[in-house]
């Protein structure tokens, strides 16, 4: 299980999404990878998820930091 948020970020990924990720400059990914950890903390919601399944709730994180890319 790797350690970095970069790693977690890619990891937490759906495998469609991974490549655009991988593409983008490390910068970019440790920018993403650091909204990825905010809205974790953030989102009461995901809190919820997290109690029933942090890998879900990492997911679904996931999903939507990437979404807002455009």
């Amino acid at each position: 299980m790797p350690t970095d948020a970069v790693g977690r970020f890619l990891a937490a990924l759906d495998p469609h999404l991974r490549d655009a990720f991988t593409g983008k400059p490390r910068e970019e990914q440790e920018r993403l990878a650091s909204e990825w950890e905010q809205e974790l903390e953030s989102d009461d919601e995901l809190d919820t998820l997290d109690e029933l399944s942090p890998p879900a709730a990492e997911a679904e994180a996931a999903r939507r930091v990437m979404g807002r890319e455009p």
